[in-house]
């Protein structure tokens, strides 16, 4: 089985960080898959010019993504995920290098739940996209 152990786990210990560089392709084709037609996504001149932003923005649901993609890759097969959750803060833009992490805030042995802090962070080290999760360990 991979995946933290529950008697191996402190609070406090953080979950292996992943770093995101979103690009033009990456932004079309999610928002394709989810028939999100917001052009601040896709579209530069409408993002830009009629908009107001910097560059396209990278949508939330992605960063909600990409916190869900983390947790699941440090606990493995190990457990299950039983709610994650996020709030889009700050915008995140095309080409922004944004490194998505977490660390365990509380563990609960006897019922063998973890919870854990989230977070998606740009290179001004600002958090972006704030989250939480709750894991159960098998």
């Amino acid at each position: 089985m991979s995946g933290p152990r529950l008697e191996d786990l402190v609070v406090g210990a953080a979950l292996p960080e992943r770093e995101h560089v979103p690009d033009s392709i990456q932004l079309f084709l999610y928002n394709a898959a989810l028939w999100n037609a917001h052009r601040i996504h896709f579209e530069e001149s409408y993002a830009t010019g009629v908009e107001g932003y910097r560059d396209l923005v990278v949508p939330g649901p992605l960063m909600g993504d990409w916190l869900t993609q983390c947790v699941l890759e440090w606990l493995g097969d190990a457990g299950r995920l039983v709610r994650v959750e996020y709030s889009n803060r700050k915008a995140a833009y095309r080409g922004d290098r944004l490194r998505v992490g977490g660390r365990i805030e509380r563990i609960d042995r006897a019922a063998r739940r973890v919870e854990l802090a989230l977070w998606v962070r740009d290179d001004a080290d600002e958090i972006v996209t704030p989250g939480s999760a709750v894991v159960e360990l098998a």
